[in-house]
């Protein structure tokens, strides 16, 4: 797991495509610790032959100030959750955290057909601590449902789950401890 994540993380950082996965998946696999980050989610596919019409991004723990990007004929709403203890982000106290965001299809006409592509986007704060960061995501089709929500065990490839969290390598910050990268 570690050599895909370090593969990943080389590849994003000098632009590199990787191949497409069956899964969802994040367009950017690796960003700075403490920048502002844009999570693209990448959906390629519905749960057989049926459409999408919800997906809900759960928030790993860390992330903060998540805002969803807005999409034509999709609602969004917004959980939030009181945080354990107060942080400090941007000059403000911050006592809450987003824990999850869902979009979903407004009618059955705007629901993503399973043999079409589209993303889903949110920007959120990254924690300063390097390290992987998974994102459970949950795709609601019109007939089933896909919890892509597995975490790598110890020793275990990132090839081998069936159904595998979106995850970001949280790279070291280089120096600085803020950036912004959208």
């Amino acid at each position: 797991m570690k050599h895909f994540l370090l593969s990943c993380a080389s590849a994003a950082a000098f632009g590199i495509a990787l191949p497409a996965a069956a899964h969802v998946a994040l367009e950017q696999g690796a960003a700075p610790a403490g920048s502002s980050y844009k999570a693209t989610f990448k959906v390629g596919h519905g749960c057989g032959s049926s459409a999408t019409r919800q997906l809900v991004v759960s928030m790993p723990a860390g992330v903060l100030g998540a805002r969803p990007m807005p999409k034509p004929g999709w609602t969004v709403a917004i959980d939030r959750a009181p945080l354990p203890k107060p942080v400090s982000s941007h000059g403000r106290t911050v006592s809450e955290a987003v824990t999850r965001i869902t979009w979903t299809a407004r009618s059955a006409d705007a629901a993503l057909p399973s043999d079409q592509y589209d993303e889903f986007v949110l920007v959120a704060q990254l924690p300063a601590e390097p390290g992987p960061l998974y994102w459970p995501v949950s795709q609601v089709c019109e007939q089933g449902r896909v919890d892509w929500a597995q975490l790598p065990q110890a020793r275990q490839k990132a090839g081998d789950l069936k159904e595998p969290a979106a995850v970001l390598e949280v790279l070291p910050a280089g120096g600085h401890s803020h950036g912004h990268r959208h």
